[in-house]
């Protein structure tokens, strides 16, 4: 682990996500030196307009080789994440991700050991986990508000970038699947899913995961790149209250219905019983304002400084990638249940 009380960081890729850590880590104190790669001559002269006084290169191997950058951020395809982050880690530097940490499980199970075995910090970006909203929720549950957690399910849907490499599935579900397990502090057993590919044969635009966990727990996600209106919300039933959690709102993202239910008897005729609600009440807590994904950077810089595991580090990628492989598999089987393992160390 690096002993200085600042680092250099390289920001590799600066397409859609890249000139967005750049900026981030810019704004930390911590960060002696950003600078950032990208091999299209166009987008490196975008980023010099941008950020005149970064330094920039097209060559991704001036990175890895210089001895003065500690860090690299890879914000390329996920098809070349592996790669990219094989070679940075035996360069000696410490890596962070963009999500999904790579495309295939055997490839994130390899980087958590080369991670392991360089003694080097390995992170991926799931950002909503650093999300001031959710981790207002995450309270809520752990301070036992919720009561037990009976069922969530969420939707992330927008017309979308529309990629040949990737599926929505691999680009969007990432974000829900590793909220759902932070919020269930736990991973699924099981996973169905369905789909379908409209635009690119092969790849997914629209896909609905079906989630099961070891406590009967149930997480429904439904992601897609062909609606019109902008959809960011998760539902989170529980025993005591519902939470629901909308992204797309700039004020109130996390509100708490009040959820007190009580058998009556729906059918005196028949004497059959039924639940009656109290409500629909609600309040919004308040909520912190900060960027997430400023706070995701300024974990990273932290984790690699002071010595600290991340909290969405290199095994909480490879459980995600696990649950998008075995969707991968259901959606081939025709929405066939797919078991899921798990050999996270503690």
């Amino acid at each position: 682990m690096a002993t200085r009380q600042d680092i250099s960081v390289a920001v590799i890729g600066c397409g859609y996500w890249g000139p967005n850590l750049v900026r981030n880590f810019g704004k930390s104190n911590r960060c002696r030196q950003v600078s950032y790669c990208d091999a299209n001559p166009g987008r490196l002269a975008e980023m010099r307009k941008t950020f005149p006084g970064m330094a920039g290169t097209s060559d991704y191997r001036e990175v890895l080789e210089d001895e003065a950058v500690d860090a690299v951020a890879i914000a390329t395809p996920v098809s070349t994440h592996y790669r990219l982050a094989q070679q940075a880690l035996l360069n000696e530097k410490h890596v962070f991700i963009e999500k999904p940490l790579t495309a295939s499980v055997d490839e994130a199970e390899r980087l958590c050991a080369l991670a392991s075995e360089t003694g080097r910090v390995l992170m991926v970006g799931h950002t909503f986990l650093y999300s001031p909203a959710v981790r207002k929720v995450k309270e809520l549950i752990t301070e036992g508000s919720l009561g037990a957690i009976l069922h969530m399910h969420s939707q992330r849907l927008n017309f979308g970038r529309f990629q040949t490499d990737v599926s929505a599935l691999w680009s969007l579900a990432p974000h829900d699947v590793s909220i759902a397990n932070y919020l269930m502090d736990s991973v699924p057993i099981e996973v169905t899913a369905s789909g379908g590919s409209f635009l690119t044969e092969g790849m997914e635009d629209c896909a609905y995961l079906t989630l099961t966990y070891a406590q009967g727990q149930v997480s429904h996600i439904h992601v897609s790149r062909l609606d019109p209106c902008k959809v960011r919300n998760l539902t989170i039933a529980g025993s005591n209250m519902t939470i629901v959690y909308d992204d797309t709102f700039s004020h109130g993202k996390v509100r708490v219905y009040g959820r007190k239910v009580s058998l009556g008897m729906a059918n005196v005729v028949q004497d059959i019983p039924a639940p009656a609600y109290a409500g629909p009440d609600f309040h919004a807590p308040i909520v912190d304002s900060t960027e997430p994904l400023e706070l995701e950077c300024r974990h990273f810089i932290e984790c690699v400084l002071d010595g600290r595991r991340p909290l969405t580090d290199g095994y909480n990628g490879l459980e995600t990638v696990r649950v998008l492989e075995a969707a991968e598999r259901s959606l081939a089987q025709r929405g066939a249940p797919v078991p899921i393992s798990s050999l996270v160390p503690v």
